[in-house]
């Protein structure tokens, strides 16, 4: 972009200049020509005078050319700069914006060429720190009212206790093992999420068998899925099974995606497992039947702290976090995440790229 910017720049600058320079010359020259040649008929100056006359009278029109060219470049040149510059000063005073916390402002420019490549890619980036900003801003409110669920009970427990307004029975300290313990999980959760961020930089890559990792953990969900009495099936489609991976952040990925499954999937449901090979790579699918999500909550379902059913309670529906660890972790190898829902069920899947070493 930059070189074509100083080409454009430069035959901006060199074809008007060289071209009116070109004209003046060229008028010059034929002016004077005919005044030479009325010199030598018309007065019979001697050709020695009328060559001395006509050299004089180039001289003064190159200088005259000269200093025109002169000032035509310096106003073609200011015109020029102005048009380049005018945006751009646009694109630094927005950017001041942008650093001093507001990111709602936008450059507003109709060209099509690199300046205007240049704002709609300031503008892509300000768009995209203002959903950064608000997804913090939100992050933090929903950790604070995480956190202050659990620590709200086991202050007043723990008061009662203090004013002997409750019993010190085993059924209270199991409540507050309980709040304890959910704690517990948020803290690993976002522990978890922290390490899903760092994920790309610490990749143990090596080639899995992507149907061993999935047998794995659903063995370890088997008694949850068989105390709702859900139904699991499987669909592995055949050469979907070597993958090239982590396991340990593969594992993880595919644990809270079960986890997902059973938890949102009714008593008597039914979770169909399958992989399939597509021009992506290798595609694996958690589907369940149960609730629909509503389409307009299925493109922040992998955002952290989000719920489609925010009335669900916590202890059911978890803090919001599983499906965002499972898209860095994805994303962390090179793959992507997806999700859809209809009346037949909901499905959340991953894509994995055949050649992630």
């Amino acid at each position: 972009m930059r070189q074509r910017l100083l080409w454009k720049l430069l035959i901006g600058h060199i074809v008007p200049v060289f071209a009116i320079v070109s004209l003046i010359v060229w008028h010059n020259i034929r002016r004077v020509g005919e005044h030479y040649k009325t010199l030598v008929e018309h007065h019979q100056m001697s050709p020695l005078d009328a060559q001395r006359v006509f050299m004089t009278d180039i001289y003064d029109n190159l200088i005259w050319g000269s200093i025109s060219a002169l000032a035509l470049t310096l106003i073609l040149t200011y015109l020029l700069t102005s048009w380049v510059l005018r945006p751009l000063f646009k694109i630094t005073a927005i950017t001041k914006q942008v650093a001093d916390g507001n990111y709602s402002e936008r450059v507003n420019v109709a060209s099509r060429y690199e300046v205007g490549q240049l704002a709609n890619a300031f503008n892509h980036m300000a768009e995209n720190l203002e959903k950064i900003e608000q997804l913090r801003k939100n992050m933090v409110a929903d950790i604070a009212h995480e956190l202050r669920t659990p620590l709200t009970n086991l202050r007043g427990y723990l008061e009662g206790l203090s004013d002997d307004v409750i019993p010190p029975t085993p059924e209270t300290f199991r409540m507050l093992e309980q709040e304890v313990l959910r704690l517990v999980h948020l803290v690993e959760d976002l522990q978890q999420l922290a390490k899903a961020d760092a994920a790309k930089a610490f990749l143990d890559r090596q080639e899995l068998s992507l149907h061993q990792l999935l047998g794995q953990i659903m063995d370890l969900y088997r008694p949850n899925f068989l105390d709702k009495q859900i139904d699991v099936q499987w669909r592995l489609e055949p050469g979907t099974d070597s993958v090239v991976a982590d396991s340990d952040k593969l594992l993880l990925a595919i644990r809270n995606l079960a986890d997902n499954a059973w938890k949102y999937t009714p008593n008597q449901g039914r979770v169909t497992i399958s992989t399939e090979r597509t021009a992506d790579g290798i595609k694996t699918v958690f589907a369940n039947s149960g609730a629909t999500i509503a389409a307009h909550d299925i493109p922040y379902l992998f955002e952290r702290f989000f719920r489609a059913d925010r009335s669900r309670s916590r202890d059911a529906g978890g803090a919001g976090i599983g499906l965002a660890i499972v898209k860095e972790l994805i994303e962390a190898h090179g793959g992507t995440v997806g999700s859809e829902s209809d009346d037949s069920g909901t499905r959340v899947w991953f894509t994995l790229p055949e050649q992630t070493r």
